[in-house]
């Protein structure tokens, strides 16, 4: 504490402002995590399955959570041991960049398993959104001193065509009258 006490005289309407942009850059920063679906069946053939897993993979390593389910239909529900197995091979084959939050279970017809991101994984993710965040905002700062530039150099131009009017002026004629 300072002895006198020292106070700031400050403009409150300016400080407000500062801080709501402060906020908002933080938030820009941030990584927003989403819970994306990926739906399966008991039936569902290899090259599905592989193009499901690689798009999981994808959500993941965007630093989304992943929710695989497996949709039974009709008579299939008697065997959710195959529900189980294709889930445990979802896990295994995602296991370098996923980790089961949630272990599978039955909801209705519907069996499913949450995946969230590895630690390394998510850290990549917030590392990648930080700089797309510092990336727009440097674009958009860029676009303000283009303008800027453009404004300038419009004033420039017009300088000369004004400075020629009273050249005009001087060798007699009136402004605006006919030669």
């Amino acid at each position: 504490m300072a002895s006198p006490p020292v106070c700031k005289i400050m403009d409150y309407g300016k400080f407000k402002y500062e801080e709501k942009k402060k906020a908002s850059e933080s938030k820009r920063a941030q990584l927003k995590v989403e819970l994306k679906e990926v739906k399966l069946r008991p039936k569902t053939e290899e090259h599905d399955y592989e193009f499901k897993v690689r798009n999981t993979r994808r959500f993941i390593e965007e630093g989304n959570k992943a929710k695989v389910v497996i949709q039974f239909r009709g008579r299939e529900i008697t065997h959710k041991e195959q529900g189980t197995a294709i889930l445990e091979d979802v896990a295994k084959d995602l296991k370098e960049v996923a980790v089961v939050e949630q272990a599978p279970r039955m909801e209705g017809r519907l069996m499913f398993m949450i995946l969230a991101p590895t630690p390394k994984v998510a850290q990549r993710a917030r590392e990648l959104a930080r700089q797309a965040a510092l990336n727009a905002k440097q674009r958009h700062g860029g676009d303000k001193d283009d303008k800027d530039d453009e404004k300038e150099e419009k004033d420039t131009k017009e300088q000369p065509a004004s400075a020629a009017a009273p050249k005009a002026d001087e060798q007699g004629a009136a402004p605006g009258a006919p030669q």
